[in-house]
């Protein structure tokens, strides 16, 4: 697999937070290897389908080491609510 560049994974973050508008955006920060985050994996794909207008973001932490750096991630499954480009809110 290749690896990008890490500002790749950032511009690509900014332009998806920017299309998103007024809607709230949730970025999911998961890993491959965490169990817990393959067992919401598919609530959050449902929710995805039903809710349009909340915007899923799902960000690889081993993938996106800076962005997960930037959002302070330090145990996954994290979820960080996002506002008109702004944090409003995060659980673990």
């Amino acid at each position: 697999m290749r690896r990008r560049h890490p500002s790749t994974f950032q511009t690509e973050l900014n332009l998806q937070l920017t299309a998103a508008g007024a809607k709230l955006v949730v970025l999911d920060f998961y890993a491959d290897w965490c169990g817990p985050c393959k067992m919401i994996a598919p609530i959050l794909e449902e929710l995805n389908n039903v809710e349009p207008n909340v915007v899923f973001i799902k960000i690889n932490v081993d993938e996106s080491e800076e962005i997960a750096e930037k959002f302070n991630i330090t145990g996954m499954p994290t979820f960080i609510f996002i506002k008109n480009n702004k944090p409003v809110s995060s659980f673990i």
